[in-house]
């Protein structure tokens, strides 16, 4: 190349269509930029051993091995050929396989004692781990030892690939590019990073650091351009968020304080417990914010069962006591009913203002869904642009035009990761100046993660449980392995019931119609809740659990009904039910006329039965940690001890028995938030699910980095509170600009 390409350029000018395409299409590699922070995943080096026992099963991998062995084997009567090639690193095996006119090839090059780097997708054949028709690249071919002896010597970088484009193909784009920028001394390349900021933290220059990210000589080479690079991601996506905050604290907002003798005050005398001190506190920092005159933009985390609802529906009243209005968002029909009947049900007749029997000092709380009748809704709006309803629950249907506010002065979102950042705009953007804003979420979320994905948010966190609130027992059920674990699981339930307790069985799938599976298979395929599934001797039990359709609430609630739980009441609840329906499910469940609810996690958040003390999960293996610890809590809400069963076909020492037993072992749910972090990694904190857009975190980890990341937000803090424009700083608002494209300027609205 005769020019350095800017890093905006596309790949297919500097690399060729054929190869960007690939890149493009398979790796999310658009512009020179982009190839450029594809960093290499790991490094081979002289003496290490890459544990071939160890290599992930459907994953594309590249290992550097010797052949031990080649053979040629004949099938089909001796009519076809396939030759088997086994590698060798020391501490493991894997086994290479070609078939047709490849064999002939491979013969001649992946000869015994030849090393090289081989590439492929893992599969397993009778148990034995391998590659077929692997791509591969012989180290020393041309100089036999020497060559390998100078390769052995390099640490070689292993980037993530494909099957399409392997890792040392890669290295070559990668090496291409940087000679070019070398020999223009990296002309057109931006630092984010302010040099003031750079030599006060001992961070090497960014040439420095890509060029040793990809080409190191020393293990010291990688750690000095990771912590580089590390500080490149942590400041930029602190700097955006900082400028968020300043610009929501510059927005004005009516100031909140509730009246002496006021609603509040009424409420707080009548309450036949004492708030804990988390509670206490954390209503502190909310009337402190509501109080300012800017809007308070707050993060309340909370335990499953903490008393977040009871600390948002203090926050609601002192704001109608101020003479504003208080909406509550909730993601579902179910969980915005049961928000209105509890609340309604702590407040008593406070939650009837001007209504006859209704206190005095008391306001109007209404319910707003899109499935209410249409007399019922007439009302609820009236009431609401009258102001005659201080409180209003609702779902979706909140953000309707049609519906308006008399004075919104507070939103309060449960489980905002449920909800685009329309949709929250939309319901703040109906108070006559910006609403204050209080987001729930009662999954926990480690300290790192809260300051990157809720940075633009102060955060409250409520970690301990009311008084009168039960432990939960949690016990993983192997099915498969023994059968009369689960046939004991369903005594359980029978002495829960026995004891005038009631229980939840929760399901993965509802079973209804032919669109829950394809090919209407699955109610014909799912296996009675007290028998295992069939074993096919071709695959490996994780195979045979993970490709039976998920059990589904139909099918198990009929088995349940008419075997090992015949005498009791058992029911049905899914999010697809009509609603008249589901609300008739759960009322008769919290009245007690319901022994056994068999549902869907349409019950994970906000259903509140004090008698429920018995859960069992079917298909437990199925759900991630932090949902199934979400799910639990839905028991040992009163007085009895909780009881989770967790019930799975996987066997013993798979990766999700493992994941059980980790969610058994503990109630604290940060911890758990943190092993669920780990199996999931960055990509999914970070949106990638949600947005479609690849992670923009490739060398930070959130889990490990809380340093880094803890000063890289003061350190964005300082600069945008002394320079919230960033006029002085126009090379970090450029990569800043690139950074915020639209998908992931998004994602940090969303949260």
């Amino acid at each position: 190349m005769d020019s350095v390409p800017a890093l905006d350029e596309p790949l297919k000018k500097v690399l060729g269509g054929n190869t960007a395409k690939v890149m493009a299409d398979h790796l999310d590699l658009h512009t020179v930029g982009d190839l450029l922070h594809h960093y290499p995943r790991r490094y081979a080096e002289r003496g290490e051993l890459t544990r071939l026992s160890d290599l992930p099963l459907d994953e594309h991998v590249t290992v550097v091995a010797q052949v031990a062995d080649a053979r040629v084997h004949k099938f089909d009567r001796g009519t076809k050929q396939r030759l088997e090639v086994t590698l060798t690193d020391g501490s493991g095996r894997l086994q290479l396989v070609f078939f047709g006119r490849g064999i002939y090839t491979a013969q001649k090059e992946l000869l015994p004692g030849r090393r090289g780097m081989f590439a492929g997708k893992v599969g397993v054949f009778r148990n034995v781990r391998q590659l077929a028709h692997p791509a591969y690249e012989m180290l020393g071919k041309d100089d036999g030892a020497a060559a390998v002896e100078a390769w052995a010597n390099q640490l070689r970088p292993l980037y993530p690939a494909c099957a399409q484009l392997e890792s040392w193909k890669i290295e070559k784009a990668v090496g291409t590019l940087l000679d070019s920028l070398e020999a223009t001394g990296w002309d057109g390349l931006v630092d984010a990073l302010p040099e003031s900021l750079r030599l006060g933290r001992g961070l090497a220059e960014l040439p420095e650091a890509l060029l040793k990210i990809h080409r190191p000589r020393t293990k010291t080479d990688i750690a000095v351009a990771r912590d580089r690079l590390k500080w490149d991601e942590a400041f930029v996506l602190q700097v955006a968020l900082a400028r968020r905050r300043h610009a929501d604290a510059q927005l004005p907002a009516v100031p909140r304080a509730p009246a002496d003798g006021g609603l509040l005050d009424a409420f707080d005398a009548r309450l036949p417990f004492t708030l804990t001190e988390g509670q206490q506190s954390v209503s502190r920092e909310i009337f402190a914010d509501l109080a300012t005159d800017h809007p308070m933009h707050r993060l309340l985390q909370g335990e499953v069962g903490s008393g977040k609802t009871m600390v948002a529906l203090r926050a609601m009243l002192g704001v109608v006591d101020s003479g504003g209005q208080a909406a509550m968002l909730a993601p579902t029909e179910v969980l915005a009913q049961q928000h209105h009947r509890s609340i309604t049900e702590m407040m008593g007749d406070l939650a009837e203002g001007g209504m006859l029997g209704g206190s005095e000092q008391g306001t109007k709380v209404v319910l707003l869904t899109g499935s209410m009748g249409a007399a019922a809704r007439r009302q609820a709006l009236l009431d609401l642009v009258t102001g005659e309803a201080g409180i209003v629950v609702g779902t979706h249907a909140l953000i309707e035009d049609k519906v308006q506010f008399h004075d919104l002065g507070l939103v309060v979102v449960d489980e905002q990761h449920r909800f685009g950042v329309e949709q929250r705009d939309a319901l703040r953007s109906k108070g006559k100046q910006p609403p204050h804003l209080l987001v729930m979420t009662a999954t926990p979320i480690p300290r790192t993660v809260a300051m990157t994905v809720f940075g633009d948010l102060e955060t409250s966190v409520l970690d301990q449980l009311p008084a009168g609130r039960s432990p939960i027992a949690s016990h993983v059920v192997p099915a498969k392995d023994k059968p009369h674990f689960l046939a004991r699981a369903w005594e359980r339930v029978r002495e829960e019931v026995a004891a005038g307790h009631q229980a939840y069985v929760v399901c993965p799938r509802i079973g209804d119609d032919e669109e829950d599976e394809p090919n209407g298979a699955a109610r014909k395929s799912a296996k009675p809740p007290g028998k295992s599934s069939a074993k096919s001797p071709a695959k490996s039990p994780e195979d045979e659990a993970e490709k039976r359709p998920p059990l589904a609430v139909l099918d198990v609630a009929e088995q349940l009904a008419k075997g090992p739980l015949r005498e009791l009441r058992v029911e049905v609840l899914y999010g697809r039910m009509q609603p008249e329906a589901k609300d008739e499910v759960m009322r008769r469940f919290a009245a007690g006329e319901v022994d056994v609810l068999v549902a869907t996690t349409v019950i994970e958040v906000g259903v509140n039965v004090p008698n429920a003390t018995a859960m069992v999960i079917m298909d437990a293996d199925r759900f991630g940690v932090s949902q199934l610890h979400q799910l639990r809590g839905r028991v040992g809400r009163g007085s009895a001890a909780g009881l989770c069963l967790l019930v799975s076909e996987m066997p013993e020492g798979s990766p999700a028995r493992a994941r059980l037993g980790a969610v058994a072992a503990t109630l604290d749910g940060f911890e758990l938030s943190r092993i669920d972090l780990e199996q999931r990694r960055e990509g999914d904190v970070l949106g990638q699910a949600q947005s479609g857009a690849r992670s923009s975190l490739r060398v930070l980890a959130v889990i490990d980095d809380e340093e880094v990341i803890a000063a890289a937000r003061e350190e964005a803090a300082a600069i945008v509170a002394a320079d919230p424009e960033l006029a002085g700083y126009p090379e970090l608002r450029t990569v800043l600009d690139a950074f915020l494209d639209e998908e992931r300027e998004e994602y940090l609205d969303k949260g």
